[in-house]
């Protein structure tokens, strides 16, 4: 067990080629009574070092020399399971790099902190301090019992496998065939440890079914729009980042912009109007899964869906409350196959869940409620 589960300090281990940065990320965490045990200039030293500390955390930089980032995160998992939290210099750049790096196990990433003193400087440290608070909490026996998304085909042909339960479920084990009205509207809301189960959640869905879904991941700027691109090639859906002002019909999903609030502002011929806005971060963040759902469950006449997945924190909740209330259809990730049971945990408790299930089972779960 972890120091920080029995009430300790987090125990984190820094990994970067430059002596600069590691000096640098040692800082920011200490002072905030984070314990930095070692840390390590590549990724070979990296196994060694985390074998002998068994910290809660490990920041991983991408780039070194000797072992990158993604062979180190690889081996970590395979030897001495840790939660790794990547650090990404720059967003466009490294987005590619940085999904791989979930794909072999990493459970979040941040953009590492510039070299110099800024007035932003406070800002980064507190993203980077949740962060790794954040990743140091993931209950890694979750991710391993989850499957792994499907990898990208070139082109747009069907996705198969992709809807195979990993956990057995009361309900029946496939959807049923009757489908839900074309136009229904999902919002899915996720945060630490959700891109691969989003990733999930969109490839079941049948493109016969004419869906319209808006997705919020906590993410930053810069990398939403990888995002979507890496979830177009794993769904039979469109799916791009979100553009203010623009309209969506069936057979579309669109992405929250990492720096932006997404709004559902009209649903007029089976198009929603989409708004986005520039106000402050709601529960520390931005976009925020309460302000898409709860705009949706205002002005959705069709049928509405939430779907709340793992992360830390309560985002989502009175977003679920609300689709709750208009007569839509909410489903929570269980705690099995959560990463972090946080916020699906508190929309259970507040009472606005309908269905609770595992990954494998979240689009069956919200087609069927959706359906009936």
């Amino acid at each position: 067990m972890s120091s920080s589960a029995v009430g300790g300090p987090t125990r984190a281990v820094v990994v970067d080629d430059s002596r600069f940065m590691r000096m640098l990320i040692r800082k920011l965490l200490e002072d905030a009574d984070v314990e930095v045990v070692a840390d390590a200039s590549n990724g070979r030293e990296a196994i060694s070092v985390v074998d002998e500390h068994r910290p809660d955390v490990v920041t991983m930089d991408i780039e070194m020399p000797e072992m990158n980032g993604l062979d180190a995160v690889e081996r970590i998992m395979d030897e001495c399971p840790t939660p790794v939290l990547m650090l990404s210099a720059h967003a466009e750049e490294d987005a590619d790099v940085t999904f791989d790096a979930l794909d072999r196990g990493a459970v979040d990433f941040v953009t590492k902190p510039g070299g110099e003193v800024t007035s932003e400087m406070p800002r980064v440290k507190r993203e980077l301090v949740e962060k790794v608070q954040s990743a140091a909490a993931v209950d890694l026996s979750a991710t391993q019992r989850r499957s792994r998304p499907p990898k990208a085909d070139t082109g747009r042909q069907r996705k198969t496998d992709s809807t195979t339960s990993v956990s057995s479920s009361s309900s029946s084990s496939s959807t049923s065939k009757q489908l839900p009205p074309e136009g229904s509207t999902i919002i899915v809301g996720a945060s630490t440890g959700g891109p691969n189960v989003v990733e999930r959640v969109l490839a079941g869905l049948p493109a016969d079914a004419g869906l319209r879904v808006l997705v919020v991941q906590h993410m930053p700027k810069g990398f939403t729009n990888r995002f979507a691109a890496r979830l177009d090639g794993r769904c039979e859906y469109d799916v791009r980042e979100a553009e203010d002002g623009e309209r969506i019909g069936p057979g579309q999903i669109r992405v929250a912009p990492g720096g932006s609030h997404l709004l559902v502002t009209a649903d007029r011929a089976g198009r929603l109007r989409l708004e986005l806005s520039d106000d402050d971060p709601l529960h520390g963040v931005k976009p925020a899964i309460d302000l898409t759902m709860a705009s949706a469950a205002e002005v959705v006449d069709a049928p509405l869906a939430g779907v709340l997945l793992t992360g830390m924190g309560r985002d989502g909740v009175e977003g679920m409350t609300r689709i709750e209330r208009a007569g839509g259809h909410t489903v929570a990730q269980d705690e099995e196959t959560s990463a972090i049971f946080g916020m699906p945990k508190r929309a259970i408790e507040a009472g606005c869940v309908d269905t609770i299930a595992p990954d494998g089972r979240i689009t069956d779960e919200t087609l069927r409620g959706i359906t009936t």
